[in-house]
Order: structure tokens, then C-alpha cells, then sequence
């Protein structure tokens, strides 16, 4: 099928705690994309569990695949690709989704292209009804990840800076705990701050002012810890607003400045972090004081969605003439 309008992808993203399945026309126009959350699953555990995560997306994956099939009135027949997350993720997760899209395209005699999970975050730009064209630089910012890469075009990309130990959402999450906010804790932290003092605590910007572009996030998780054994009564809002003010200054310092650096003039943000609202507002801010043209996709496409997995397989195969064989395995720490 050499029709791009005509050609129909679709995409499994298992990578972490979320089942999604997606299905696209071409290579930007999305025809359904469903998400099942597992937070709800892991909160009991206060994170999340990888064989809990595996077993769940063992049970709703095919489900799933049948929903997004019967939503856009397609039969399995006009499907001309599986496109699925092969790293990098949770191997036991990331397993049970390239497994399941290997066996629908074998037993379709249709490609299979596996996809890395980093890229399929900054194709979420290229989902929105206005793009950002290369070349940019892009902040992928999410539990897992904490990266700044320069973007030279759709397939080209230089990781220009990266987290040395814990990811921005990964530390949010932990401190969330510390405070008594349930597993996800992004977007609960993300509303008590709008209640609470960034001024009350002054925690530490970790590399904030390194000469590189690279990131930590740990150091600040045991400064709250400590603190919180030394001031327990400390009200959670202002915890929640001061450890978020120390983050977003982070972030947004290192992210300007690198697309200054490289003589870029517009940087994409992505990952479940770029959905927080004050991380939004200081990049835009600063972007447009720094003459940074700043972008987010909608929320919706900030976490993990199989509609931006299915954007890489639909760009590589139908540009770059790429698929994979049935015996690729899935990479756990697959880098971009």
C-alpha cells in the first residue's frame, strides 16, 4: 500500500504503566488513541511494580487492540503496519508489547517496526495542529527520563544533556510520598504548589550551575527528606511549591540555555512533566525574554500514548523504507 493516505498504522506503547494502542492515517493523523492507566494498580505499592505492570498489560493489551479497531470502523485486513515501543522501559512491560505487535503482523503479513520510546515523545510535536519544524532542540522530561537533544531533522538527533541519577518526575513522585500524596504524585504537587510558598524553603538547585547541560535530581529528594525529619509540621503546600520552584529554575535555566547554546531558536517540550503548569509558564516566560519560541503538545500527548509510537513507525517505514525482524528484542536501556 504505497498510499500515505491511505496507509494505516498501529501503535502499542507498554513501556512503563500505561497500555495504549493507537491507530494512525498517513503519518499524523490519528484516528483513535486509547490509554489505560495502572496508577490506580501501582498506588498501593506507592510506585510502580514491574511483573504487576507486565501481568496488567498481558490482561488489557488485546482489548485494546480490538477497542481501537472497532473505534475507527477498520477491520484488521487495513492495517499496513505495527509499530510498537522496544526500549527503553521496563523490560518485562516493553516484552509483552513488541510480542503482541510481532504476532498481529506476522499473522497479518504486514511490517513491524520497533520504536524507541524517547523519539516517539518528541514526534508528540508532530502531532499538533502547529509542528515545530527542525532543526530545535527538545527537553524530554517525564518519570523515567530527563534529556536535552538537539534535533537536527526527524531522524537526527545529539543527546546534548541528561539526568546522572533520578529523572524530574521520578524525584517529584518520591517527594510526593514523603508529604503523603499517592503514587502518581506529579499532578497533585503540581495543584497543592498553586497553594503553597515557593519561598519557604530554600532547596538546593543541584547542577544548576554546572558547565555542562546534564541534570540531578537526587540530591534534592534527600534534601527534602532531611529536612522534613527536622521540620515535620512543615505544611505539605509549601514543601510541594518549594521543591517544584528548585526543579522548574532547574529545567528552565539549562533548557534556554542550551538552545541558545547551539544556536537554536525554538525548543519542544515533552514527557509527562511537560504537562505541569509551572514548568509552562517560567519556559515561556524565560523563552520569550531569551527570544525562544517554547512549544508543548497537548496534555494528552505529554504522557505515554501509543499515537506518538505509531508517528515514528509511520515516518520510518514510509520515508526511510524501515522495518524489523520478528526476532528484535526488546532494550531496556535502548539509547536514542
Amino acid at each position: 500500500m504505497n498510499d500515505p493516505g491511505e496507509f494505516r498504522t498501529l501503535g502499542i506503547e507498554t513501556s512503563c504503566d500505561e497500555t495504549s494502542v493507537a491507530i494512525l492515517r498517513g503519518e499524523t493523523e490519528v484516528l483513535v488513541n486509547l490509554v489505560y492507566s495502572q496508577s490506580d494498580v501501582h498506588a498501593r505499592y506507592g510506585g510502580v511494580v514491574p511483573e504487576v505492570a507486565s501481568r496488567n498489560h498481558l490482561v488489557k493489551l488485546p482489548y485494546l487492540v480490538r477497542q481501537a479497531l472497532t473505534d475507527a470502523r477498520l477491520e484488521p485486513r487495513d492495517l499496513s503496519l505495527v509499530a510498537a515501543t522496544y526500549g527503553p522501559g521496563l523490560v518485562g512491560p516493553l516484552l509483552v508489547g513488541v510480542s503482541h505487535g510481532k504476532g498481529i503482523a506476522y499473522g497479518l503479513s504486514i511490517p513491524f517496526l520497533g520504536v524507541n520510546h524517547l523519539e516517539g515523545h518528541i514526534f508528540a510535536d508532530r502531532l499538533t495542529a502547529k509542528p515545530t519544524e527542525p532543526p530545535f532542540m527538545a527537553l524530554v522530561v517525564s518519570g523515567g527520563h530527563t534529556s536535552l537533544i538537539e534535533v537536527a531533522a526527524s531522524d537526527r538527533y545529539r543527546t546534548v544533556g541528561t539526568t546522572v541519577d533520578d529523572a524530574a518526575g521520578e524525584a517529584l513522585d518520591k517527594v510526593g510520598k514523603m508529604i503523603g500524596i499517592g503514587y502518581p504524585a506529579g499532578a497533585e504537587i503540581d495543584r497543592l504548589a498553586r497553594e503553597g510558598d515557593p519561598t519557604a524553603v530554600r532547596f538546593p538547585r543541584p547542577m544548576a550551575t554546572s558547565a555542562g547541560f546534564d541534570f540531578s535530581f537526587a540530591g534534592l529528594k534527600t534534601a527534602v527528606l532531611y529536612y522534613l525529619k527536622k521540620h515535620p509540621r512543615e505544611r505539605p503546600r509549601d514543601i510541594a511549591a518549594s521543591v517544584l520552584a528548585s526543579v522548574v529554575e532547574i529545567l528552565t535555566k539549562k533548557s534556554i540555555e542550551a538552545t541558545r547554546r547551539y544556536r537554536l531558536d525554538r525548543l519542544v517540550v515533552v514527557g509527562g512533566v511537560a504537562a505541569n503548569t509551572h514548568l509552562r509558564e517560567s519556559l515561556k516566560a524565560e523563552g520569550e525574554k531569551r527570544g525562544v519560541a517554547v512549544s508543548f503538545p497537548p496534555i494528552s500527548l505529554c504522557t505515554d500514548n501509543a499515537a506518538m509510537i505509531a508517528a515514528v513507525g509511520a515516518h520510518r517505514h514510509l520515508r526511510l523504507g524501515e522495518s524489523h525482524p520478528l526476532s528484535l528484542a526488546p532494550d531496556a536501556s535502548l539509547a536514542l
